[in-house]
């Protein structure tokens, strides 16, 4: 025989073979669509969870801090006061949000801090 039939030959009985090992490709996809959809369903579940969770965190009150009123008089005289001493979380929270990069007024607005503490807070290095 010649060169040319016998690869003419053996094309056509692998092409006879791929067709009964084709099944199993189909088995293997299958199992991979139904993965992914359960990895999908798995992840829109968590992010109604987690949607759940942000929203009562959002419902919480906003605590702020009162800044001292002045006495109105016809001469204002400068009002001295204690500040109450900063929470450990509100610390924390406050060097969190310095190392994700927010500005000094993004961080007082939602630390519920004057800008004044929270300067104080980065510059002690939440100590």
């Amino acid at each position: 025989m010649s060169l040319p039939i016998i690869l003419m030959v053996a094309g056509c009985i692998l092409m006879a073979v791929s067709f009964f090992f084709s099944t199993g490709n189909k088995k293997l996809s299958k199992e991979m669509e139904d993965l992914s959809i359960t990895v999908f369903q798995e992840t829109n579940a968590l992010k109604k969870r987690l949607r759940i969770v942000e929203e009562e965190l959002l419902l919480e009150p906003q605590f702020q801090v009162k800044k001292p009123q002045q006495k109105s008089s016809s001469f204002a005289m400068p009002t001295t006061y204690t500040e109450k001493p900063i929470h450990d979380i509100l610390k924390s929270q406050v060097m969190a949000l310095q190392k994700q990069g927010l500005s000094i007024h993004e961080i007082s607005v939602r630390s519920t801090l004057t800008e004044e503490q929270v300067k104080s807070v980065i510059a002690n290095g939440g100590r």
